[in-house]
């Protein structure tokens, strides 16, 4: 933890508070170590990033039973989502929890053996093209085709909470980069 910069801790209002200061001071902003912070601060970050990395390494130990994905009972209608766009092949939802203005998934209607990108094999050539043109449709519809990111967590690694392969478009605001 103690290589993450100040900045790096602040999060919504107050993030955008301390880019207003360094602003308007017109000048290189000092640094201030991050124990300097109260320790709470610290904490909530870290146990918002350990609860997600907990997550996920849990949804992986059950990644390859064929056990029934939160995504298949939306497939079934089990779940309701908000669906933004559907055809033979994919399934286009909205996220419930989202991190941009538009935040859809975009998730293949079989599984086939397909619950990370890591375990794609040459038999799912014609579906991962397909989820990367519905990602563009769902782009278009959503009014952000000028912009837009398409992100695939594969793993545990890369915090990866459902084993069931889909894409996440996300836009509505400016992206930076790097991602994370």
């Amino acid at each position: 933890m103690a290589a993450v910069s100040s900045l790096t801790l602040l999060r919504g209002p107050s993030i955008v508070k301390a880019l207003g200061f360094i602003k308007a001071s017109n000048s290189i902003p000092r640094i201030v170590p991050a124990s300097r912070y109260p320790l709470h601060s610290h904490r909530s970050y870290v146990a918002a990033a350990h609860d997600e990395e907990a997550a996920a390494r849990a949804a992986a130990v059950n990644a390859d039973t064929g056990a029934p994905t939160i995504f298949d009972k939306i497939i079934a209608k089990e779940i309701p989502a908000s669906v933004i766009y559907e055809d033979q092949k994919v399934l286009a939802f909205r996220d419930i929890n989202p991190q941009a203005p538009v935040h859809v998934l975009v998730i293949p209607k079989s599984r086939d053996g397909l619950t990370e990108l890591g375990k794609a094999e040459q038999r799912h050539e014609d579906i991962l093209g397909h989820l990367l043109y519905a990602a563009k449709v769902v782009a278009e519809k959503e009014g952000i085709a000028d912009g837009f990111r398409v992100v695939i967590n594969s793993g545990p690694s890369a915090c990866q909470s459902v084993y069931h392969l889909h894409l996440h478009v996300l836009g509505g605001r400016q992206l930076k980069w790097p991602p994370g």
